[in-house]
Parts: structure tokens; sequence; C-alpha cells
């Protein structure tokens, strides 16, 4: 299933839905609903500089969430890799992170041929937009990168979706490197499970990551890029914010 990604008054005209009076008169209506609810993870104008009201308070989770501390894994540069959501959103919490050098939004999960976003973005290739962290796990730990994934980054509960985009390409998934990364994974579900942290299951996959395939140059630092981009601001800056307010610590600015 695709996300919100297509122009919805393009689709009516061109299906010959409605006349010429009618068809100005709910486009009109509709470019009103599209502004208030701005947009999906997708190819928008950079035009627009409206930010939505919705914008305000859109965290995921507005309340400091409290969870397990896992143990401490081997120290040297690392790799994590994970999918949750739009990797706009997912690689600008994570560069925001002390000990993170570098972060990269891309494809994990489905054939080479088919890593590109076009094809991804009907949700039948298998693949899950994610984010490759390389981290210096002297200064940061792969555990502390699953507290910040699992509290601030993404909502662990939608099952291929999250808000507002849906289709299998947008699930939750940790792409474990090695049997370590597995181990600590599997545990901090079960700590976050047995704690009941979140009022419904975690459905996060863990699996093997088989390859990683980086995104085209447009969607790099995309919110970097694109800070008043209405579905920046609604669904991306306020998870860097929650960052910030919940993991002092951690947070680095750039």
């Amino acid at each position: 299933m695709k996300s919100r990604r297509r122009d919805i008054t393009f689709e009516f005209e061109k299906n010959g839905f409605m006349s010429n009076y009618y068809f100005r008169f709910f486009s009109v209506v509709l470019v009103g609903i599209a502004l208030l609810a701005a947009v999906s993870c997708s190819k928008i104008g950079n035009s627009v500089e409206t930010v939505a009201a919705e914008s305000k308070g859109n965290s995921i989770n507005p309340q400091p969430i409290v969870l397990p501390t896992p143990a401490t894994a081997a120290k040297g540069e690392q790799t994590a890799v994970f999918a949750g959501g739009c990797f706009w959103g997912l690689e600008a919490v994570f560069e925001h992170i002390k000990g993170v050098k570098d972060v990269t939004s891309g494809y994990s999960g489905g054939m080479a041929k088919m890593a590109d976003y076009e094809t991804v973005s009907g949700g039948d290739t298998g693949h899950a937009e994610s984010v490759k962290i390389t981290f210096d796990s002297t200064q940061i730990s792969y555990e502390q990168l699953l507290k910040v994934f699992f509290a601030v980054a993404h909502d662990p509960t939608q099952l291929n979706r999250q808000t507002p985009d849906t289709g299998t390409q947008y699930r939750s998934a940790i792409f474990y490197a090695n049997d370590e990364q597995k181990r600590f994974a599997e545990n901090y579900i079960a700590e976050l499970t047995k704690a009941k942290t979140f009022e419904q299951p975690i459905v996060t996959q863990v699996v093997k990551l088989d390859a990683f395939y980086k995104a085209e140059d447009y969607h790099q630092d995309y919110l970097a890029h694109h800070p008043t981009q209405p579905y920046i601001v609604a669904y991306d800056q306020p998870k860097v914010e929650d960052l910030r307010k919940q993991f002092p610590d951690l947070y680095a600015s750039k």
C-alpha cells in the first residue's frame, strides 16, 4: 500500500470524476485539507512554507517514557540498522546523538535491483525504509541507540505503518549485523514488554541484515535541507525536540 503521495486533485481530474465547476470547488477544499494534515513521506514540493496547525505537540511520546537500561556491548566503531517509518525522521534523530559519526537513509530487507524509491513505495518489494548508523561505541552504545529508537524515533506498536505513512515499507524493524546485536535487541524488547512500557504490543521485527542499499541522494539529510516543509515540521521536528528533552546527555546540536 502506498502512502498518501499522489496529487489528489490531479487524480479526480484525470478520471473525469466531476465537472469543471465542481472540480474547482473541491480542489480548493482538498488543498485546504492537505495543508492542515501536512503530507506523507513522499516527493512533495518544497514551496509550501505554511506550517500545519497539527504540527504543534505532535510528538510520539509527549511524556517521557522510563525505559530499562540495557547492558553494555563491545567497544569500537560499529553500525546499526533500524527501520521505523519514513527514513527522514529516523535520520534526523540519530544525527543529533553524540558519538554518531554518520547516518545514511536507505532500504533493507529486499533485493538490490528493486531498491529504488519509486519501486519500494509500492509496498511489495520486501524493503523497509531504514537508516544505517555508524557510531563510536566508546561514546554511545548500541543499547543506548535502541533506547532512543523505541522512546522517540518511532512508535514500535504500529504495524506496517507510522502515521501518516502506511505500508510494509514503513514497518518497525531492527536489522542485526551479528548475534550480539540480535541478543541485545530481543532482550530489550522482552524487558519493555515485561515492564508494560507501551499500552499496545510491540510489533518490531528483529531480523538479520542481508544488505543495506543507500537511498537516492535527495533523501540524504532531508530535514537539514527542508526544515520548513510541512511534513518535516509536523512529524519529524517534534522527534528531534523529544530527543533533546528526554536525552539531554546524548543530544548533539547540528
